[in-house]
């Protein structure tokens, strides 16, 4: 594609060289660059790419996309100077690889919890629609039945939208994607076109990398300014910022709610530990779900699908049988009575609704062991709210090691620790070691109760020192269960 053509969007400051050259690919990655790319150069949190500019020349790239030229261009070498690279880079990718976004229906989640059960299950549901679609999401993004690792929750803008790009080539209809609030603040989603955009929940996530709760807000209220006037916006009514985030949206508002008038609502009949009895819109349906969260989280589904045209009957129909998302609540028996429940929550907001969930099928019969701890190298002031949670909904508490990261566990452990008096001090106990503290929950658990293990859910490794180990919570609870 001609350089000239993927500028389109840009507005240069200034120029240097021929910009009627072919452009091979597009790289913000200067180890990835190939013979005739363009490198952009992007100013990141841990490193600024103007440094690999020589890099990615000697490596064949023949024009740069750049905030600062460098002192000696290099001849044959075309510069682009601009204001923020940032800015540009998802224009450029989207040019590059033909708008993708244009002819996809792509429907982005944000917000603090449910994305990726939402995204997931409305992947799943339109493919038993019969659609062929595609899934961007923390734990895997797809293109119909290809699953394609993802490192983060919304990939960089050039991956992004060579993504999309195959998924048109695939024939996708539909495409569902997480937008995390990281994502939007950095631009990774400029220059996508949104059919629509869900809107769960906001609670305290991400303040080592936002500062405040208000700029993480505005991060993700930023997703429903830039949606255009043909898509929809569902927003949940339930939450209090949730007409906050689509004061000034150009979209069509729609809202949800189990508890307020929307236009869309559901309430719960009758819970147990295999699923749910919802009324929704005056339905009633089972559901392989259970707790208040994913009555919402469901909802938030169910208003999609209506706002892309399905009918009620068609996507109630799907959904009794849509099944619980991988880590996700996922309850484990065992033969001696008790459930362990594997779950990803890792904010002390997805703890409390967890434990509530947990709480509403007990009723008050048997006891809640929670074994929890809380990431390294990320936001500390969640810790102890963490620690505090897990006691105020549980009979016993195992604190112990997340992914410490570069941090040292007991120090993680010891902030948690911080959060609770003597009194609460007397429910817990803190084990460094995750497996030793797994299979500590195994003995103490009697016929009739709940062991809550959270913070990990889908993911398979623990990360130490920038190593990940290969670490499953599910594997280590069933290898405790069977043994015991």
């Amino acid at each position: 594609m001609v350089l000239n053509n993927i500028l389109k969007d840009v507005r240069p400051l200034h120029i240097i060289g021929n910009v009627e050259i072919e452009v091979t690919g597009v790289n913000i990655d200067s180890r990835r660059v190939k013979e005739g790319n363009l490198f952009i150069a992007m100013k990141g949190t841990q490193m600024d790419g103007h440094q690999f500019i020589g890099k990615a020349i000697e490596l064949g790239a023949r024009s740069v996309l750049c905030e600062e030229i460098p002192q000696n261009p290099v001849d044959g070498v075309t510069y682009i100077q601009v204001t923020s690279t940032e800015d540009a880079v998802g224009k450029v990718a989207t040019q590059f690889y033909g708008d993708p976004s244009k002819k996809l229906k792509l429907v982005g989640v944000t917000g603090t919890n449910g994305k990726t059960t939402i995204a997931t299950l409305l992947y799943n549901m339109f493919r038993k629609f019969g659609y062929k679609c595609g899934l961007i999401s923390t734990v895997c993004n797809y293109i119909e039945d290809e699953e394609i690792p993802a490192d983060h929750t919304t990939p960089d803008p050039v991956e992004l939208n060579f993504l999309l790009h195959r998924m048109v080539e695939a024939g996708c209809e539909y495409v569902f994607m997480e937008c995390s609030s990281h994502a939007i603040a950095q631009k990774r989603i400029g220059g996508l076109t949104f059919t629509g955009g869900i809107f769960t929940n906001l609670t305290r996530d991400h303040l080592d990398y936002h500062k405040t709760f208000e700029n993480y807000r505005d991060a993700k209220k930023a997703f429903f300014d830039g949606l255009p006037k043909t898509a929809f916006a569902i927003t949940n009514a339930d939450d209090k910022n949730g007409m906050v985030m689509v004061q000034n949206t150009k979209a069509t508002i729609k809202t949800y709610s189990t508890r307020v008038m929307a236009d869309f609502r559901a309430k719960i009949l009758e819970c147990h530990f295999d699923g749910m009895y919802l009324e929704i819109d005056g339905n009633e349906i089972g559901v392989q779900f259970i707790g208040k969260f994913n009555v919402s989280n469901l909802l938030a589904v169910y208003s999609t699908a209506r706002m892309l045209g399905k009918k009620t009957e068609d996507i109630l129909l799907v959904m009794s049988t849509l099944q619980s998302v991988n880590g996700r609540l996922e309850p484990i028996r065992s033969p001696e009575g008790y459930t362990a429940v594997i779950d990803y929550a890792h904010t002390p907001d997805a703890l409390e609704n967890v434990l509530n969930a947990i709480h509403e099928v007990l009723n008050g019969k048997g006891q809640v062991i929670t074994v929890c701890g809380a990431g390294g190298n990320r936001d500390k002031g969640k810790r102890p709210l963490m620690a505090q949670e897990a006691v105020k909904q549980s009979d016993k508490v195992i604190i112990t090691s997340d992914n410490p990261r570069f941090e040292d566990p007991q120090d993680i452990i010891n902030d948690m620790l911080a959060g609770l008096n003597a009194q609460q001090m007397k429910k817990v106990i803190s084990i460094v070691d995750r497996k030793e503290a797994i299979r500590t929950a195994c003995m103490m658990a009697q016929k009739g109760d709940v062991i809550l293990i959270a913070g990990k859910g889908h993911e398979d490794y623990q990360e130490i020192k920038g190593v990940k180990h290969h670490f499953d919570d599910k594997e280590i609870v069933n290898q405790f269960i069977m043994h015991n």
